[in-house]
């Protein structure tokens, strides 16, 4: 017995060959009528030429997305991504799914890919990495009809899916810890401010500092942005401004080893003269030099479960809001002086 083709589709359809591969490939500018009578000739044919066409009865593509917002710069520099989207492809390869990656390095590039990302038939759900609070990408994302989960606690959105971890008390345990260690002039480089992460892991440097008694001195505060490059310029003007601090926590590990060079360059031995405490724990965390102390977040477990919230949301709906926040770890090594 011969192959169906999709000349066979189309004639039983009714429909021109570019009809019907309109049809199979999900693209818009179809009828409904149309589209579910070749969807019709479809199951009747057995029409089966590869792995598109037969998920086209269950509408899925057997595609996830993964979505980096135009607003995220160090995408291909912070080695925090590649263990993320390692966890997603565990999770991937156990649900027979494939990973596909948008980088929208341009607003021009995110305005001319997301309608068509988030109208539904590209992919079956997205994870959306969450970013700054204006980003247009996840509202756009919100507002469309296919099922999404934001890898980091968006603002704004507080009815939607997220995973995230506790950077409140992540960063509370960094600074509590340099206060037990004798340190009293605590500087932060913290995340950008008009991010969750950002907010929060502030937030937690405050707290520690606060309910130990400790002066909350704004001049000890420089934003940073999660790249090596702004944990350098950020320690640079503290040390100009506060010449006598003794610690440093950095909102990143990225921002950690920028911090470490500019306080090599002034002469500041760590952790001698200035205590410094990073936050993830990716691999530039214990080879700088001293090896780092950080806040572990399990970056893989993220990737993987956040998957796995997706896949949930696709098959039961996303109500009620699946929100899921775990928990960190303080990783003790020399560079705060007790390692």
């Amino acid at each position: 017995m011969r192959n169906i083709t999709l000349d066979d589709v189309a004639r039983k359809a009714g429909v021109s060959r570019a009809t019907a591969s309109r049809v199979v490939n999900d693209y818009p500018h179809v009828s409904d009528r149309v589209r579910q009578k070749v969807l019709q000739v479809i199951e009747e044919l057995d029409y089966n030429p590869n792995a598109a066409a037969r998920s086209l009865a269950s509408r899925r593509t057997g595609n996830i997305g993964f979505v980096i917002p135009n607003s995220l710069h160090s995408f291909f520099t912070d080695p925090y991504f590649p263990r993320l989207i390692e966890g997603i492809l565990h999770s991937c390869n156990e649900n027979d799914y494939t990973l596909s990656l948008f980088v929208f390095q341009t607003p021009e590039m995110e305005a001319r890919l997301l309608p068509r990302l988030t109208r539904g038939g590209l992919v079956d759900g997205i994870i959306v990495q969450a970013t700054a609070m204006d980003d247009n990408a996840l509202r756009k994302i919100a507002a469309g009809r296919v099922p999404f989960v934001v890898a980091g606690r968006p603002i704004g959105f507080s009815d939607c899916s997220y995973i995230d971890v506790d950077n409140v008390r992540g960063a509370y345990q960094a600074v509590a810890h340099l206060i037990r260690n004798g340190r009293r002039r605590i500087a932060t480089v913290s995340g950008p401010l008009n991010t969750a992460v950002g907010v929060d892991r502030l937030e937690g440097y405050q707290k520690a500092l606060h309910d130990r008694g400790l002066e909350l001195d704004d001049a000890l505060i420089e934003n940073g942005d999660f790249t090596k490059e702004s944990g350098y310029y950020a320690t640079q003007r503290l040390l100009a401004r506060v010449p006598n601090l003794d610690a440093i926590f950095a909102a990143s590990d990225m921002m950690a080893v920028g911090v470490l060079q500019a306080l090599r360059e002034h002469g500041r031995r760590v952790p001698d003269d200035v205590a410094v405490v990073g936050y993830d724990d990716i691999p530039p965390a214990q080879m700088s030099e001293p090896p780092l102390t950080t806040v572990r977040q399990p970056i893989q477990r993220f990737g993987f479960l956040a998957m796995e919230i997706l896949l949930d949301i696709i098959a039961n709906g996303a109500k009620p809001p699946r929100q899921v926040v775990l928990e960190t770890e303080l990783i003790i090594r020399q560079s705060c002086g007790s390692g």
